[in-house]
């Protein structure tokens, strides 16, 4: 099944507001995973200003960016739709 992985860090309000909206257009229907990127310097280097980062993840393809700094609905539906979930 489909799932959303959004790459955050602590005390963001932009982080916090993805993830309240990304909840409200979903429910309880996906799966939302939080990463914090200040905890692998990796993923530190690769989405420090973006945060917050929105992934769509689905079975047997890339994970997808969606969106970053605000949530794209539009976005998030489409990929809903072409990931079969």
């Amino acid at each position: 099944m489909a799932y959303f992985v959004i790459y955050s860090r602590a005390w963001c309000h932009l982080c916090d507001d993805m993830l309240q909206a990304l909840k409200a257009q979903v429910g309880d229907d996906y799966r939302v995973d939080v990463i914090d990127v200040d905890a692998d310097p990796a993923l530190l280097a690769q989405y420090d200003e973006l945060v917050p980062v929105l992934q769509g993840c689905a079975p047997g393809q890339s994970p997808q960016t969606l969106c970053h700094y605000h949530l794209d609905a539009a976005a998030v539906a489409r990929f809903i739709g072409r990931s079969g979930a």
